[in-house]
């Protein structure tokens, strides 16, 4: 093992229901995160917004883009895409070439100017739901919107997903344009994290198992941990989302949750000599 190892670990979906925000502050505020990322296009994100407030300055605070749950914010992309498409449909379309480029812009702004309004500041970086950023599209308005916004966001990295099984997983992210989109941030020398790990089926029960493997599994240059914590939903506490319906992976968030909440997440810290911290570079 390599001492003095730097692990950043974000909690991905604040905004997007009052558990999971909730839950994600609290962690935030024991210091067992390092950055916290947010869906603005919902009606939690201004009313769950105020807890970020009270977060030390060593927590980073990004914009998590959505475009595959819930509702444009921009009136020319709700025209055509009342709810935004499934994943596997945006993917499909990205990659023929079949998405409204214009209307996508204006959403990305437009979320990005909800989280602007919300906080009074620029998000320190930018990343996507279900890494939706890197795909074709998409990937080259928020690359051209980044380099726009002052002080300039760091983007997440796709393009190196590391960590213990979920081998068709992490290819999937990779080729689907985490690579396109590590060469274009290289190209422009855009800060971003080394590697990523964190990814999972959801279904794994034993998230410590899947901790230490990622542990291992982490480069020596650092690298980015994703995640998706939060507290059990109270009665009427859902995503916000079509319809509805209910959390798909709400087990294994309150799962994640316990496990980084626990003194096991610091032992195992410590016992693989990996401390967290920022891990955003441009080189």
């Amino acid at each position: 093992m390599t001492a003095g190892r730097v692990l950043a670990v974000c909690a991905d979906d604040f905004g997007l229901a009052p558990g999971i925000s909730a839950g994600i502050a609290r962690l935030a505020l024991a210091g067992r995160l390092t950055a916290i990322s947010c869906l603005t296009n919902g009606r939690h994100w201004p009313v769950s917004a105020p807890l970020l407030n009270r977060l030390p300055a060593t927590v980073d605070v990004g914009l998590h883009l959505n475009f595959t749950e819930g509702r444009p914010l921009s009136p020319r992309l709700a025209k055509i895409w009342p709810q935004f498409p499934s994943l596997p449909m945006l993917i499909a379309r990205a990659h023929l070439g079949a998405l409204p480029r214009g209307a996508l812009r204006n959403e990305v702004h437009a979320q990005l100017a909800a989280f602007n309004r919300v906080r009074g500041q620029p998000p320190a970086f930018i990343d996507g739901h279900q890494h939706v950023h890197h795909l074709p599209v998409l990937r080259g308005i928020i690359l051209d919107m980044v380099e726009h916004v002052q002080p300039m966001p760091a983007l997440r990295n796709t393009g190196r997903v590391l960590g213990p099984g979920a081998g068709l997983k992490r290819w999937l992210i990779e080729h689907t344009g985490g690579r396109a989109l590590a060469a274009e941030m290289a190209l422009r020398q855009l800060a971003h994290n080394p590697a990523l790990l964190g990814a999972y089926d959801f279904v794994a029960t034993d998230y410590r198992a899947l901790m230490q493997g990622w542990l291992a599994a982490l480069p020596a240059e650092g690298g980015l941990l994703f995640c998706h914590p939060a507290d059990a939903p109270a009665a009427g506490d859902v995503p916000d989302v079509p319809d509805a319906m209910p959390d798909a992976i709400a087990p294994a968030r309150q799962r994640e949750m316990a496990y980084l909440d626990s003194a096991a997440f610091a032992q195992d810290l410590a016992a693989a000599g990996v401390r967290l911290g920022r891990v955003w570079r441009t080189v």
